[in-house]
């Protein structure tokens, strides 16, 4: 979108230059005060006369002057207006004078974080799950800021009074990424599935493809909050895991998974060491063994391999003769 921020283009004068004038003025303007008020009393009353009104008047003036002076702290901003027209922004720290006839309104330009509770939104097959997400954002776009998003009329106060402070401007602001947050979030979750169920497919999940459902999001979350000028300089989903009423369910699918994955893994090293164990009685012509010797060899080996207790040895010492 077209940035349309420009610095501001009117007068700035040093603030500790003018502070000294202002001083100045309003000392000679009292001064002026009570030296007409001397002589009014005294016997040249029309010059004190013109010398009070001009005093007056420049006291009026210099109590104007005083409400231009200006104070930016670093990473800090105010965006002008010339009787409602958009006059730039004054972003460099430092104290300064303008024309007392601009507004103002002072803006955060500093990093904030949000860190959003988790929803219940639907993966892409249709499970419920709780999803959350961290979110580090600031204001790049002044101008977007205040005059392409409503935040003056979202900060107004209970009693219907304009928000235009920096901490009711900037709430505003956080309001409306949390509500943009919540939006993108929904939209990236609903386009992949939790998890990869039966470890086929290959597709990329919420659980798997953590980095680049992240770059979506902060993509996704940088195309909806540009509207407000504000930049996303990170976002990641904090929280993941099924929702409640299936969690339970799912534990056991996921357990029993495990499971047969484990057994798989047994009855292979099982497989593999009955066969060592075969070839080398044969190799080494230690005993040898029939078809119906070696199935039951391989029936107790088996059974002891992949049993979940522990075997129970029983030696066999033959037949005692009487």
């Amino acid at each position: 979108m077209e940035n349309k921020e420009f610095a501001f283009k009117g007068n700035v004068l040093n603030g500790f230059l003018m502070l000294f004038v202002n001083i100045a003025v309003l000392v000679v303007s009292v001064w002026g005060i009570v030296m007409s008020i001397i002589q009014l009393d005294g016997s040249d009353g029309a010059t004190g006369g013109w010398l009070l009104g001009g005093s007056i008047a420049l006291l009026v003036a210099n109590i104007i002057l005083w409400c231009g002076f200006v104070m930016l702290e670093p990473n800090e901003a105010r965006a002008t207006t010339w009787f409602g027209k958009y006059s730039g922004t004054i972003a460099k720290a430092g104290y300064y004078w303008i024309n007392p006839f601009y507004s103002t309104k002072k803006l955060s330009l500093r990093a904030r974080n949000l860190d959003a509770e988790p929803i219940k939104v639907n993966d892409k097959t249709g499970n419920p799950v709780m999803i959350g997400l961290v979110l580090v954002w600031k204001l790049k776009d002044t101008y977007k800021a205040l005059f392409e998003v409503d935040t003056q009329t979202m900060a107004s106060t209970a009693q219907g009074q304009l928000g235009t402070d920096v901490k009711s401007i900037m709430n505003a602001l956080e309001r409306f990424v949390r509500v943009q947050s919540d939006a993108a979030l929904r939209q990236v979750a609903g386009q992949y599935a939790y998890d990869d169920e039966d470890g086929s497919s290959g597709e990329l999940t919420l659980r798997s493809g953590s980095e680049e459902i992240n770059e979506l999001l902060e993509q996704k979350l940088d195309d909806r909050l540009a509207l407000a000028g504000i930049e996303v300089v990170e976002a990641r989903i904090n929280y993941l895991a099924y929702a409640p009423e299936i969690a339970a369910v799912m534990l056991r699918r996921q357990q029993a998974s495990a499971i047969i994955t484990a057994r798989e893994k047994i009855v292979e090293g099982a497989v593999s060491m009955v066969k060592m164990a075969l070839d080398k009685l044969s190799n080494e012509d230690i005993v040898e063994l029939d078809d119906d010797k070696k199935a039951a060899m391989v029936s107790n080996l088996l059974v002891v391999l992949c049993g979940d207790d522990s075997a129970q040895p029983v030696v066999n010492t033959g037949t005692l003769n009487h």
